[in-house]
């Protein structure tokens, strides 16, 4: 953990690995996910967007190689970046036939000299063959992600939200590609509906006890066109204010243990299309308050994590 930081911080991680600035491409694949089948347009998780997490700066009806050309150009101009990582980031990046996988993750890899291949999914598109052909691409100098969608680690919090597996599939999940080398990201939201603070801390020793190389923290984020906004309207669900979802964070990353990476603390969700919370801070201004506040408590990640 960097001494200036009081995370282990995902920028921190890649300058130690590369030595340079590193930044991912986000792709499109074009994949849909378990919950929505083939129709992206139906409903998934009650609180995904019809995006899937689709980077502002991607067009579907894009190829893949003009995504990768308009994301290279983005991020080189805007962070000066040297080293590129591609992420196949929108919806379920597994979510096919090995054989289609591998005509596709090839069909990228091949468009630019990529350092890592990152992909975001869940827990129910991964299976046996699926985890050998994401090995298959691991060499000493390049890294495997999955960064694998859990949310809550309670059973009753996954069914609430429509999140379509249980904790011990996701754990299943993690074991094929852990066994495998894959590098591995938790995705957490906190402030679930009906979650209490003692559901959230349970999230955290369920991950400890897994210990993934990373971890990504979501605020909830109500946006438009989803179950939740629909909940919302109806004043059966409410978003944790900023401050409450600060302390909730701080107090999960107390218990972290504190050699897992921090990729994410907030959600950047596009003002356009978020209801709730309305009072917002960008993410850059999100990680200024959260670095004072810890100063200020002279806290850590991982300073009451307990093996």
């Amino acid at each position: 953990m960097d001494e200036k930081l009081p995370f282990y911080s995902y920028s921190q991680y890649l300058k130690e690995k590369y030595g340079t600035k590193a930044y991912r491409i986000a792709v499109d694949g074009g994949f849909s996910c378990p919950n929505r089948g083939k129709d992206r347009n139906s409903p998934g998780c009650i609180f995904c967007c019809e995006q899937g997490s689709r980077a502002s700066y991607l067009d579907t009806a894009e190829a893949m190689e003009e995504q990768i050309s308009r994301g290279i150009s983005f991020t080189k101009r805007r962070y000066k970046a040297d080293v590129f990582l591609l992420y196949f980031q929108a919806f379920s990046s597994t979510f096919d036939t090995v054989s289609n996988l591998k005509k596709i993750y090839d069909a990228a890899l091949e468009i630019y000299p990529f350092r890592e291949l990152i992909i975001g999914t869940r827990p129910d598109c991964i299976d046996e063959k699926k985890a050998d052909l994401l090995a298959s691409y691991i060499k000493p100098d390049f890294d495997v992600w999955i960064e694998l969608g859990l949310q809550s680690a309670n059973d009753k919090t996954l069914r609430r939200i429509n999140r379509g597996h249980t904790a011990a599939q996701y754990e299943a999940a993690f074991s094929i590609l852990r066994s495998r080398g894959i590098k591995i990201s938790t995705h957490l939201i906190l402030g679930l509906p009906d979650e209490s603070w003692e559901d959230m801390a349970a999230s955290i020793d369920f991950v400890n006890t897994l210990h993934p190389e990373a971890v990504k923290f979501h605020d909830l984020n109500i946006t438009y066109n989803t179950p939740l906004f629909d909940e919302y309207l109806k004043g059966e669900t409410t978003v944790p204010p900023r401050e409450k979802y600060l302390e909730y964070l701080i107090k999960c990353l107390e218990m972290l243990r504190e050699d897992i990476v921090i990729m994410r603390t907030t959600c950047d969700t596009y003002e356009k299309d978020r209801v709730a919370p309305r009072f917002y801070l960008k993410k850059g201004n999100f990680t200024d308050n959260l670095l004072r506040k810890m100063m200020e408590l002279q806290t850590y990640q991982g300073r009451v994590y307990k093996s």
